[in-house]
């Protein structure tokens, strides 16, 4: 066991969805301190990576705003693909809090938690009609 790293410490699996019809997604990895790092400074790491790297480019012109707890390290996946739609009272994160201060609202971030990371207005209009093209 490693007792130089903080438990806090975790790798998050952020998905970049910049269509829900088409259900294209990219993965990006990050590693974060829960007890210090907000959905604010997430989307900064993040939208560092895809301005930094060639194979994010076709998301550097997507409007993402909003993070959605996806699924946790073995555990249970939505049936549809692109996202989970169901709880966004409590999955969907307050961009101001830390992510620990959110862990009791959706039981914690685990090493490998899968967070969503999309446009709010696009996903409102997803939700209304979950009707996927192609």
């Amino acid at each position: 066991m490693d007792t130089t790293t903080p438990s806090t410490n975790i790798t998050l699996t952020i998905r970049l969805i910049k269509s829900f019809e088409f259900r294209n997604f990219k993965n990006v990895v990050v590693h974060v301190d829960t007890a210090t790092t907000t959905p604010q400074d997430l989307a900064a790491i993040v939208k560092q990576k895809v301005d930094s790297e060639g194979g994010l480019r076709p998301y550097r012109t997507v409007e993402l705003d909003t993070f959605k707890l996806y699924t946790k390290a073995f555990g249970a996946k939505t049936q549809n693909l692109i996202i989970n739609l169901d709880h966004d009272e409590d999955w969907i994160l307050d961009m101001n809090a830390t992510l620990a201060e959110q862990d009791g609202r959706m039981g914690g971030f685990e090493n490998e938690t899968e967070i969503s990371f999309f446009n709010k207005a696009a996903y409102d209009s997803f939700k209304a009609h979950p009707e996927t093209k192609w």
